[in-house]
């Protein structure tokens, strides 16, 4: 038996329910749903029982399965942008605004474990669904001039090297702490250690702070 349909619930003021609510909760629950099973493996009805709606709300809001996938992509993605903004990297010193990047990204996939795996079905299915979203380009594009800002202020006061590309920087910082984490269970075993150990988390992310730093550091 479906769950039924929920009634329109008005506001004090007699308005019906904010829609964007709704649509929050159905996303929220997308993205657990979604991070757990994949877009194969995720079903409508569950994200309906968790969002505490139903099925017929969720395709008046998003119009499909795939459609919804695609809203819970870019919202990760602007998820990550957002707060990299709040960090007013372009108030800090270039060598500090690099360092608190890198300490951000990776204490934001230490918290955020579903943009992991939500990035990692995405690839599997060739970003297709990012192939046509202008939101994820809006936040990367404006991801991209922070970084280049930061870099030429670095080469300005002489503490940075000239000519490092902001996007191969990005792609770096990302890497060195994606790849560590996506492969936490197969490295512990091969590498013989815990790396998911409070210890181990800490050395990992002071070898990503030294890594970068000297990428983009000026020789003496």
């Amino acid at each position: 038996m479906g769950i039924a349909v929920e009634p329109e619930i008005a506001t004090p003021k007699g308005r019906p329910r904010d829609a964007e609510q709704t649509r929050k909760r159905i996303l929220d629950a997308a993205v657990v749903e979604f991070a757990r099973k994949g877009l194969g493996g995720a079903r409508v009805d569950a994200i309906a029982l968790r969002s505490k709606s139903n099925k017929r709300m969720i395709y008046h809001y998003f119009g499909s399965k795939e459609q919804l996938f695609k809203e819970v992509i870019e919202t990760v993605y602007v998820g990550i942008r957002t707060a990299e903004q709040k960090l007013h990297l372009d108030e800090l010193d270039p060598e500090e605004a690099i360092a608190t990047l890198v300490r951000f990204t990776w204490n934001y996939y230490l918290q955020h474990p579903e943009f992991l795996t939500l990035v990692n079905s995405e690839n599997l299915h060739r970003a297709k669904h990012l192939k046509s979203s202008e939101v994820i380009r809006a936040v990367s594009g404006k991801f991209v001039q922070m970084v280049t800002a930061i870099l030429e202020r670095g080469v300005e006061k002489g503490v940075f090297r000239s000519g490092i590309d902001p996007v191969q920087l990005n792609i770096t910082i990302a890497a060195i702490g994606y790849y560590y984490l996506t492969n936490r269970f197969t490295g512990s075993i091969v590498f013989e250690r815990d790396l998911m150990s409070p210890a181990n988390l800490d050395a990992r992310l002071a070898f990503n702070l030294d890594t970068i730093l000297r990428l983009v550091k000026r020789d003496p």
